[in-house]
């Protein structure tokens, strides 16, 4: 018996190049990785984006009325304009009749849709948004939470990142014991502010203590893109400027090359015995490789994207949903949780 194919619920009129270059990238997806899409938004917008309207002809579109504006405060826009693409894409999830969401639009407002409509995961105070970015060991991501849904950290909310990014990064990325890291200011246990140092004793009881994960200490600036660590841990201020820096020398590495590569016949040729190593080079350092974040500790698989997101980037963010779902890290995460409170509980009544 066949399992079921995965249905990615896809925000279309959310983001910058919406809805032509988000419904290009998710009939990408729909033909490349054998899962069903369903398009939601403004009908005769979507179908008015497609150069050749058949291909929609076995693609689901669902209604919805408008977008919350990247200038609107989250809630209130949430409230105002309840069939909005980004409200009726997470319902789709809670009503059961998609896997998991992916917006290119308002960030905050993904972030809140999600948390209403999908709710937080038992155990879990705040959720956060993981990215992954390219280190220098080709093959070795490394993925940095949180990068932007909780700008103010209290300790026990980068505990809670460590655990589900351990988990994202066992059974989505492949690593059995994910190194945790800490992102600090230097290595040792006493440096930084006050939330990081009692997050660093916090997360060390986690690995020797309680087997939760492996936990490898402070990781500085220097070490995020080595390859030494698989998972490091931030609060969402730090980790989203973190982010953006990164995207920032992936485009720079870019344009360099385009622009120190020769000129001429002999950089065509040079070019065409190269074109395997830009291709790779193009594939480690370019953000729209990785798609998004997924956002980790709600209910629910929900893929925020980079508003200013274009086709294969849509796809690669489709692919990371997929991915979740395919290896129940919502499930996982919910297990693991259950684990911990039970923990919890038998250490208080032996106390």
């Amino acid at each position: 018996m066949n399992s079921p194919q995965v249905r990615i619920a896809v925000d279309a009129t959310g983001g910058d190049y919406a809805p032509g270059e988000v419904v290009a990238g998710a009939i990408r997806a729909k033909e490349e990785l054998g899962i069903e899409v369903i398009l939601v938004g403004d009908p005769q917008q979507i179908t008015a984006s497609v150069a050749q309207p058949d291909l929609l002809s076995q693609i689901e579109i669902v209604p919805a009325e408008g977008i919350v504006e990247m200038h609107e405060e989250p809630l209130s826009a949430l409230r105002r304009k309840p069939k909005a693409s980004i409200n009726v894409s997470m319902d789709l999830v809670k009503q059961g009749r998609a896997d998991g969401v992916v917006s290119a639009g308002h960030s905050g407002a993904a972030m809140a849709a999600a948390l209403l409509r999908l709710g937080r995961i038992k155990g879990i105070d705040r959720p956060a948004i993981g990215a992954v970015f390219p280190t220098v060991i080709a093959g070795k991501p490394v993925l940095i939470l949180d990068v932007g849904a909780n700008v103010d950290c209290r300790p026990k909310y980068l505990e809670q990142f460590a655990v589900m990014g351990s988990l994202y990064s066992q059974y989505v990325i492949g690593n059995e014991s994910p190194k945790v890291g800490l992102l600090n200011i230097g290595e040792e246990k006493s440096k930084g502010n006050e939330v990081v140092i009692q997050v660093h004793k916090a997360l060390s009881d986690l690995d020797t203590k309680s087997k939760v994960i492996n936990f490898v200490g402070n990781a500085e600036g220097r070490d995020v893109l080595s390859g030494d660590f698989d998972v490091i841990v931030c609060d969402g201020f730090t980790g989203n400027v973190l982010l953006k820096f990164a995207e920032a020398v992936g485009e720079s590495v870019l344009q360099i090359l385009r622009e120190e590569l020769p000129q001429g016949v002999t950089g065509k040729v040079g070019c065409a015995l190269l074109k395997g190593n830009l291709k790779r080079i193009k594939q480690r350092v370019d953000h729209a490789e990785h798609g998004g974040g997924l956002l980790l500790g709600v209910a629910g698989v929900a893929v925020i994207s980079h508003g200013s997101s274009k086709a294969p980037s849509i796809y690669n963010a489709i692919r990371l949903a997929k991915d979740a779902v395919d290896n129940d890290v919502i499930d996982r995460i919910k297990g693991q949780y259950q684990k911990v409170a039970a923990t919890a509980k038998a250490k208080a009544i032996s106390e």
